[in-house]
């Protein structure tokens, strides 16, 4: 990306008429009515105190935020990614490395002023970008804590930092207001994905939700800084005795969506919550599994390893 066009750079929600994101609103608002915001499609309605399987009604749930300095090279840059870690999830990965916030109620209820006032804080910290972590079954509170956060300055990029079980109509919604998405692609196989993650449908769902991504936002651009400011990104975390079917992804990424594709092949799985009852996820990847997964990476096609 050239200095020019940095220059030029605004987020892609800067773009948008207040109108626009009112009827994103309120679309959204329609869904968790009956909600199918991702791919559960539980039909309750959240806004009546009903939950489903991501246990959340329509108020932020928040677990923590900070800059953050241990994301990808691009989205950390020198002052950190602005981190807002949202409590409970739309997946069920046995092995999840944030399971005490996933699993269980580590977090609070906030205000749309609340959450909108992080986002703030976080761009006063000198954030790069405000990042949401786990955001799948919070769009609409993350939408109408935008509203208010724009009114009073917010302008930096927003990262779209998910487990890649997403619903494309949900992200629809989400064109021209999310600047970087960041999905997992965590599984090649439905029957693992059912067995660990109680998602048996993921590989078709993380697919079509990883092509809609890239329409909307492309390869990942990045500045003269090394800052990210928009683009697709995606993570494979690197799982024993190759349960994740590696290969298969990574062919996946280069055919299907692009051979420049950023993408990081993750070597930090650890046993964590309930991995030890299930083997081979009784243990950590070996450096020849490691190996084997960035060699398929590259033989696939793809340039761009983070």
């Amino acid at each position: 990306m050239d200095q020019k066009e940095a220059e030029g750079f605004a987020a892609a929600y800067l773009k948008l008429s207040k109108k626009e994101l009112k009827e994103k609103i309120r679309r959204v608002e329609a869904i968790i009515k009956d909600c199918t915001l991702c791919p559960r499609s539980c039909r309750v309605d959240r806004t009546a105190g009903e939950s489903g399987f991501c246990k959340t009604g329509d108020k932020p749930f928040v677990s923590s935020y900070n800059p953050h300095f241990g994301e990808e090279k691009p989205l950390v840059g020198r002052h950190g990614s602005g981190t807002i870690f949202f409590t409970r999830c739309s997946l069920g990965c046995l092995f999840c490395q944030n399971w005490t916030i996933s699993h269980l109620d580590g977090g609070n209820i906030y205000s749309f002023e609340a959450l909108a006032e992080i986002m703030l804080t976080l761009q006063n910290y000198a954030c790069h970008n405000i990042n949401f972590v786990t955001p799948t079954h919070q769009v609409y509170q993350i939408l109408k804590s935008l509203e208010l956060a724009i009114d009073k300055g917010l302008k930096i990029p927003l990262v779209y930092n998910c487990g890649g079980y997403e619903s494309v109509e949900t992200l629809k919604i989400l064109e021209g207001v999310i600047d970087i998405y960041m999905p997992d692609f965590k599984y090649a196989d439905p029957e693992a994905a059912l067995k660990y993650s109680k998602a048996k449908d993921y590989p078709e769902i993380a697919k079509a939700a990883i092509k809609e991504m890239h329409r909307q936002v492309g390869d990942l651009l990045i500045d003269n800084r090394g800052v990210a400011l928009r683009g697709l990104l995606v993570r494979h975390l690197v799982l024993p005795e190759g349960v994740a079917g590696t290969e298969e992804i990574v062919k996946f990424l280069a055919e299907e969506i692009s051979p420049d594709t950023y993408t990081n092949i993750m070597a930090q799985y650890y046993p964590c919550y309930k991995a030890v009852e299930h083997p081979p996820l009784d243990r950590r990847i070996t450096h020849e599994e490691f190996r084997k997964a960035v060699k398929a990476a590259r033989d696939a096609g793809l340039k761009r390893l983070d």
